[in-house]
């Protein structure tokens, strides 16, 4: 598999999709969002911008790629999947990260699309179409940003390595009482409020920030929210796991990924992901009811 092919044939698709979202947020398309909401409470929103995205992308990949040798998981076509898929590479795709900032016009969304293998990332891009740059990475390459002129520059985490100088970069919408708890007790205590994840990990890439915690509660972030942005960061010299270290998987039949997860610029990875640990125990112990 020639990776470095792919990615040539992606970055244009990573334009062409920034392109279909702006038209939807401040162009000819704007008053055509079509909001629905996934679940009976309203707090899944997809509008028709997400799915424009999610057709654009899936098409042009399958029309420039040997279609029998990828599988493709979406956001907006994952149920009528049932498993892991099957193939050997697999395609992971969220079209409109940050949907309710896309809606809330904060301008902070983002496009993921991932290819995996054996439950791992090996290429990835992510798209902030309002900044106009692409950042992507092939595993074991390096992370580039390119903006629209076609500039390409090499991408590093910072250096700060003190965790009270750390900056956490958080989100608006998905907190809970845990999560606010945890968040708290931490020594880095500067915040920097970002939408879609795509956007904290650039955050940190960018060295603007550099921690993000995911902590799933009644939910769970899902594959398409972290693939891509787990490789940009990783490929950048930053560090993406599971608070016990354990790497995150993808494709593994659950589109889930539960409990706490940790990005940030790997250099006191360890010791806040033990930290963390430490402070949900804590709480656990002090019988607070989850909000």
């Amino acid at each position: 598999m020639n990776l470095q092919s792919i990615l040539e044939l992606l970055r244009p698709i990573g334009w062409g999709a920034s392109d279909i979202l702006r038209s939807y947020y401040r162009g000819e398309q704007k008053d055509n969002l079509n909001v629905e909401y996934k679940d009976d409470k309203g707090k899944d929103p997809v509008t028709a911008a997400d799915l424009a995205v999610s057709n654009y992308i899936l098409k042009a990949l399958q029309t420039e790629l040997e279609s029998d040798k990828f599988g493709y998981i979406s956001e907006e076509t994952y149920r009528n999947q049932d498993g892991a898929n099957n193939s050997e590479w697999v395609w992971i795709i969220d079209p409109l990260d940050g949907t309710k900032d896309f809606i809330n016009k904060t301008g902070e969304y983002a496009i993921h699309i991932a290819l995996v293998r054996d439950k791992r990332p090996e290429l990835a891009l992510v798209a902030i179409p309002e900044a106009e740059k692409l950042y992507y990475a092939i595993k074991g390459s390096g992370t580039f940003v390119e903006t629209r002129d076609g500039e390409r520059k090499s991408v590093r985490v910072s250096e700060r390595d003190n965790p009270q100088d750390l900056t956490l970069v958080v989100s608006r919408s998905h907190r809970n009482e845990k999560l606010n708890y945890l968040l708290s007790k931490l020594p880095c205590q500067n915040q920097k409020a970002r939408g879609s994840v795509g956007g904290k990990i650039v955050a940190i890439i960018e060295q603007e920030a550099d921690i993000y915690i995911s902590l799933s509660g009644k939910s769970a972030p899902k594959d398409w929210d972290m693939a891509a942005p787990e490789l940009i960061l990783t490929e950048a010299g930053g560090k993406y796991t599971h608070f016990d270290g354990n790497p995150l998987e993808y494709n593994t039949g659950d589109i889930n990924q539960w409990g706490g997860l940790l990005a940030s610029n790997g250099k006191c990875h360890e010791i806040l992901c033990e930290q963390a640990e430490n402070i949900l125990k804590e709480y656990d112990s002090l019988g607070t009811v989850q909000s």
